[in-house]
């Protein structure tokens, strides 16, 4: 995912880099531990971020209003390009993880937004901000799948989460210069803190029902790897 524009400012690559726990994420062949001691293994992994900006020490920031769908099995999905950062000193990132009212009630949308990306509801209902899916033992489901399909805009299910991440050393853009963000993602943060998911109580959540809970877990689910 790339914007272009003049080549006298600096460009900025955000790397989204998907883990389980401290274990890089492999969908479909590992197995990892939930803090229940279940164990599971992946094979979906994809979410929205939006309104992704970055942020001067004066409170100013530098923003594109987009939107990107995350996606473990689109590795190119995992980054974002911008070749056009005004040159400066930067603290810190932030962004949403879902999307916004405002786009979730704007109708049929092209790009990222597409329904055709399987990240969609309704209308009514809007966008699925995020999805974790892949199978357990401990599952009473069918086929012993777990599923979290986390979504909501309206009060009282808003599951929209702002994540402020802040950088240790400034990120200095310089014109003409590439600097790279790492992001880690932790998938294992769906499934704890503050609750921790046990499969065979909450193996599926597909609608409003348990959404803002799960939400509240993932939100924190971002770090900061590496800024160069």
């Amino acid at each position: 995912m790339s914007f272009s524009a003049p080549a006298d400012n600096g460009k900025l690559t955000i790397q989204f880099n998907h883990y389980v726990d401290s274990h890089l994420l492999e969908l479909d062949t590992v197995n990892y531990t939930n803090d229940v001691h279940q164990a599971f293994t992946v094979t979906k992994f994809k979410y929205y971020v939006g309104n992704v900006s970055l942020l001067r020490k004066d409170g100013t920031q530098y923003q594109q209003v987009s939107y990107f769908l995350i996606n473990e099995e689109e590795p190119l999905s995992k980054q974002i390009i911008w070749h056009s950062i005004p040159a400066g000193e930067y603290t810190g990132l932030s962004f949403i993880i879902g999307v916004d009212s405002a786009h979730n009630c704007t109708g049929l949308q092209e790009g990222a937004l597409d329904p055709i990306n399987a990240m969609f509801w309704t209308w009514n209902t809007g966008y699925i901000f995020l999805k974790l899916e892949g199978k357990a033992p401990a599952s009473k489901s069918p086929g012993r799948i777990f599923e979290y399909h986390i979504g909501g805009f309206r009060e009282p299910v808003n599951s929209i989460r702002t994540v402020r991440l802040n950088f240790s050393v400034p990120l200095i853009i310089t014109p003409g210069a590439d600097h790279i963000i790492q992001l880690k993602a932790d998938a294992a943060e769906v499934l704890k803190t503050p609750v921790a998911i046990d499969f065979s109580i909450l193996s599926s959540v597909t609608d409003a029902h348990n959404a803002t809970m799960i939400a509240d877990n993932y939100k924190d689910m971002f770090s900061i790897i590496s800024i160069n």
